[in-house]
C-alpha cells in the first residue's frame, strides 16, 4: 500500500523532472543532475522542490505519500500554473537561502564550482538578483 518514500525531496527524483516543462526548466535540471551531492546548487534545487511539493507538511498516511515522492513531484510540476521563469526565480531564492545558511554556519560545508550557473542556463542571473524582464524575454525565444 505504501511506497518507498524519502523524508524530504529525494535526489533520485531529479532526473525524472527533466523533460516536464520548457527549455529553461530542462536547462536547470540538466545543470543540477550531475553536480555533487553537497553542491550548493543541487541542495538549492532540492530545497526549492521541497517548497513546491509541500514536503514538510507531507504525512505518511496522506494521499501524496501513498503515491510516492516521484509521482508527487511530477504532479506538482504539472499543476504549477506559473512560468518556467517563475520557477527559476523560486530556485534562485532557494539558492540564496542555501548560501546564507552556509555563510552563517561554518560547519556546513558546500561544494562550489568556478563556472556560475548563468553560463549553463539560457538567461543570466547573478547571485541574489532576480531575473530582469529583458532576460526573461530573451529566454522565451
Amino acid at each position: 500500500m505504501y511506497t518507498n518514500n524519502a523524508l524530504l525531496f529525494p535526489e533520485d527524483a531529479i532526473p525524472i523532472l527533466e523533460d516536464k516543462r520548457g527549455r529553461i526548466w530542462r536547462s536547470l535540471v540538466q545543470r543540477v543532475i550531475d553536480l555533487p551531492h553537497q553542491h550548493e546548487e543541487r541542495l538549492a534545487f532540492m530545497l526549492f522542490m521541497m517548497r513546491l511539493n509541500g514536503c514538510i507538511d507531507c504525512e505518511t498516511d496522506c494521499y501524496r505519500a501513498m503515491r510516492g515522492c516521484h509521482a508527487c513531484s511530477l504532479q506538482s510540476l504539472r499543476r504549477y500554473k506559473g512560468t518556467d521563469e517563475e520557477l527559476l526565480s523560486s530556485y534562485q531564492e532557494a539558492l540564496a537561502d542555501i548560501r546564507h545558511y552556509s555563510k552563517s554556519n561554518q560547519q556546513f560545508q558546500l561544494f562550489y564550482e568556478d563556472a556560475p550557473i548563468q553560463q549553463h542556463l539560457p538567461i543570466s542571473i547573478q547571485p541574489n538578483q532576480k531575473p530582469a524582464i529583458s532576460d526573461l524575454a530573451l529566454a522565451s525565444l
